[in-house]
């Protein structure tokens, strides 16, 4: 009897568990489904509310541009009845100024081939020519230079117009870059200075003094900013024959390696000690050429008087 009585009891407690398992929690998995739908129904509206606010910041931009062309036609016919800006307005200059390249070499090593980069310093033939256009800013350049350099020379124009006080709406303005030599592509914005005075000279037109160089960035504001490779663009303008080169004044702290040996058990080990020295004292002492500093374009201008 008891044993009926057992089995019954262990049928009934698996008919419980097998109710709980199959129908009690049906509704719990069908309202994680439901919440899950819903979520992906919200996800799919706020994509669908962003895809349309980017394509309509795609369709302001593109009419923002549409409406910047117009104006600056605008600006271009209102200055030419105005005759504020003189019409044909034609000028040239040109400067060597220095730039650094990487340049890669394969050295072989037995049965082993590595890449040795270094970094060259080298002139670059820069000249700027005015012209009766428009009021846009080109650059030709051999090599190709990136769109920092693009950048550069559009600020280098905006800062000679505060120079001079000279409107170019009405013309355009051309730069053109090019290499003596067959280098690999160079980029940044370090001839922003020497751009700068480039259209200033052909502006005013003024001729440059070719024994003079500079290197530096230009910000809006007309000052001369930090640079790269400045022992190497020193170099490359005392080779190029240059008797001066301006540097800006934030470059003043230039980071020289000496080597130092010392003995540790016995045995010579040479360490190369990184040391901060003056640049001007240590380019004119090691390279052999003038450096002065400068902090703005009225102070580069001072030396090209």
């Amino acid at each position: 009897m008891k044993s009926k009585l057992l089995a019954l009891i262990l049928v009934l407690s698996f008919v419980a568990n097998a109710y709980f398992i199959f129908f009690s929690q049906a509704p719990v998995e069908g309202e994680q489904v439901q919440e899950m739908q819903e979520r992906i129904n919200s996800l799919e509206k706020e994509n669908g509310r962003l895809e349309t606010q980017a394509n309509q910041n795609n369709q302001s931009l593109q009419s923002y541009a549409s409406q910047l062309d117009f104006y600056r036609e605008r600006v271009f016919e209102l200055e030419n009845n105005l005759q504020a800006c003189p019409a044909g307005m034609e000028g040239f200059a040109t400067l060597q100024a220095p730039a650094v390249f990487q340049n890669v070499e394969l050295e072989k090593s037995g049965p082993f081939v590595r890449e040795v980069v270094s970094e060259e310093g080298t002139l670059l033939n820069i000249s700027t020519e005015t012209r009766s256009g428009k009021g846009r800013v080109l650059v030709q350049t051999t090599p190709l230079m990136g769109v920092v350099f693009q950048d550069a020379a559009n600020t280098a124009v905006f800062v000679a117009q505060q120079e001079t006080g000279v409107s170019l709406s009405g013309s355009d303005v051309i730069f053109s870059i090019a290499s003596d030599q067959e280098i690999p592509g160079v980029d940044g914005s370090s001839a922003g200075a020497l751009m700068t005075l480039l259209t200033i000279s052909a502006i005013n037109g003024t001729e440059l003094n070719d024994s003079i160089t500079l290197t530096g960035t230009i910000d809006d504001e007309g000052n001369v900013g930090k640079i790269g490779g400045v022992f190497e663009k020193a170099t490359a303008a005392e080779a190029g024959g240059k008797t001066l080169f301006l540097l800006p004044r934030e470059n003043s702290e230039l980071v020289t390696y000496k080597l130092v040996s010392r003995k540790i058990g016995g045995i010579d080990v040479v360490q190369r000690v990184p040391e901060t020295v003056d640049a001007e004292e240590y380019i004119e002492e090691n390279v052999g050429i003038n450096v002065e500093y400068v902090d703005t374009i009225e102070d580069v201008l001072e030396y090209e008087a």
